[in-house]
């Protein structure tokens, strides 16, 4: 059997990753964002209220396509069938590049294509604009990027993930970014109709010192991180899904197996801390929210501490994986998870598909699904929303006004929707070359797997949304997943605002990961994080605390 691949592939699985390595570096390191006041400059804080109100554009909703599964509670829209080349709509009536040209810096994982293949040439000549593209090594991309952002030679327009906004980056943004606003607040963006669909919680996030000086790739702000199961081996066995943490705890210590290499689950820490309550770890700021009057800080909370002492508890009880208890958590659950070695773990639920996808060419009876979370009860959870936007596209100052209107063209041209001719191109290139039509579903060549990701699909993205009509099933599932977690979700003091936290306090949480992982392996106790909480205040948690609450005083909350 053939994989077949959904017609968003790059685009929708490259957000799920990114929000993956988000919600992985970001309990190492704090995800600072510039943002100030008013005025231009090196401001800590945020924008929001009437001031952001001032700048954001108006949201006007896309019609071009109807979603098979409209969004709902927070969940992206699900596409579950593929549409003919000749059914493809058109959501850029003309062409509004002035064929200019413009260098753009952007993250790639792999090895970077030639300028001037077809996929390229054919983007330049649908948007335009002939774009040269200055890529850069995806891991050490913030290595380059302080080093360009420090130079006076900085590319027209400049691509960074929202992990990458640390040390120096923010207030180099400020000083070196031009304010799009001119062209976007308000009914300015109308001239840019996909962009103008793109929801204000992600323009929000675009806001820096002040300005609109981000185009955001929108994403789902429900939670993301799934409990996944390989619901074929359930089946075998005659197991039920827990619907608590006790039962979790009993049916993992029934179906442990380590004589025969299989074990419960791998580390769980991610769902624990969602079955718990825990505000969200993929943004410092989202680590505070109002709490009976007072501002609280994630790690302070009892929900904390009881996730991390449930994760305590399958490790102890010997039914994670030893690879997990080692520390390999991270790529490799998956492929421990396919290999059978482990009836459950957490990741992106995008792997959902892109497991299915990948086994059924191997073992066509694989089968996978996904829990519901569950609260600390078996109840109802309380879950928290992530940040609605993680990547941000800026443009030079030095930039000319007609290069950031051609910009703007190319981040409209690539925000099309689903179902659109400029969607196709923007994500399956060049039909022949880039990818292959066979039983109605787009399959890339070995030259669009190589050429077609890490360029234009970073520049621009629609509303959120779920296409794999190679597996409707698994689109509905996740986008009804999804909505059903989204009904519990809440959105905490600072949602949607991008913070710049004072940098004497940058590094105040850095050690909490680490210590978090040695307390669920049983190599630190939960004192020692009752201890490292009590230390943290003093050095400045208390401090920082203040500081945050004057924030939310002054700027008030952005829902």
């Amino acid at each position: 059997m053939t994989q077949i691949s959904s017609p968003a592939p790059s685009r929708r699985s490259f957000l799920a990753s990114t929000a993956v390595a988000a919600a992985a570096v970001a309990g190492g390191m704090p995800l600072l964002t510039a943002c100030g006041g008013g005025q231009e400059g090196r401001k800590e804080g945020t924008t929001s209220g009437k001031a952001a109100q001032k700048i954001l554009p108006t949201f006007v909703a896309s019609s071009v396509v109807a979603p098979d599964i409209p969004a709902k509670n927070g969940s992206p829209a699900g596409f579950t069938k593929a549409i003919p080349t000749a059914e493809l709509k058109t959501s850029v009536a003309k062409q509004l590049g002035s064929g200019g040209k413009l260098k753009i810096m952007a993250p790639f994982w792999g090895s970077p294509p030639k300028g001037d293949n077809p996929y390229y040439t054919a983007m330049n000549k649908a948007v335009g604009v002939d774009v040269t593209w200055q890529n850069q090594d995806g891991v050490t991309y913030d290595q380059k990027l302080g080093a360009i952002l420090a130079s006076s030679d900085i590319p027209d327009a400049v691509v960074v993930p929202d992990w990458n906004l640390t040390g120096r980056i923010p207030t180099a943004i400020n000083a070196k970014f031009a304010d799009l606003g001119p062209y976007l607040s308000g009914d300015k963006i109308k001239d840019y109709p996909n962009l103008a669909a793109v929801p204000t919680e992600a323009w929000q996030r675009g806001i820096f010192g002040g300005q609109l000086r981000a185009v955001p790739m929108p994403s789902s702000y429900v939670v993301g991180i799934a409990p996944m199961y390989r619901e074929d081996l359930f089946k075998k066995k005659g197991y039920t899904v827990p619907k608590s943490p006790d039962e979790f705890l009993s049916w993992a210590k029934e179906a442990n197996q380590p004589k025969s290499k299989v074990w419960a689950c791998d580390d769980m820490k991610w769902t624990a801390f969602n079955i718990f309550g825990v505000l969200p770890g993929s943004d410092r700021a989202l680590w505070w929210n109002m709490e009976g009057g007072k501002l609280v800080n994630r790690i302070e909370t009892e929900q904390y501490l009881a996730g991390l002492e449930w994760t305590r508890k399958l490790y102890a009880a010997g039914v994670v994986h030893p690879d997990a208890v080692s520390g390999k958590a991270g790529g490799s659950a998956a492929n421990r998870f396919t290999a059978g070695q482990v009836l459950v773990y957490n990741n992106n639920i995008s792997d959902w598909w892109g497991k299915t996808a990948e086994q059924r060419t191997q073992n066509p009876d694989f089968e996978m699904g996904v829990f519901d979370i569950f609260g600390p009860d078996g109840g109802d959870p309380t879950l928290w929303a992530g940040q609605p936007g993680g990547m941000f596209n800026f443009v030079s100052k030095k930039a000319s006004k007609q290069q950031i209107k051609d910009f703007l063209a190319l981040c409209n041209y690539c925000a099309a929707p689903y179902g659109t001719k400029e969607f196709m191109l923007t994500a399956y290139g060049v039909e022949g070359p880039d990818y292959t039509v066979k039983r109605g579903l787009p399959v890339k060549t070995q030259q669009g797997i190589n050429e077609v990701s890490g360029a234009y699909d970073l520049t621009g993205n629609p509303a959120p949304y779920v296409a794999y009509p190679d597996f409707p099933d698994i689109t509905r599932g996740i986008v009804e997943w999804q909505q059903r977690m989204g009904a519990f979700t809440k959105k905490s003091s600072f949602f949607g605002l991008t913070v710049t936290e004072p940098t004497r306090w940058a590094n105040l949480a850095d050690d909490f990961e680490q210590l978090e992982d040695d307390c669920v392996r049983g190599r630190k106790k939960i004192s020692d994080v009752q201890q490292a909480v009590s230390d943290w205040k003093k050095k400045g948690g208390d401090d920082l605390r203040d500081w945050y609450k004057k924030l939310l005083d002054e700027n008030g909350s952005a829902n």
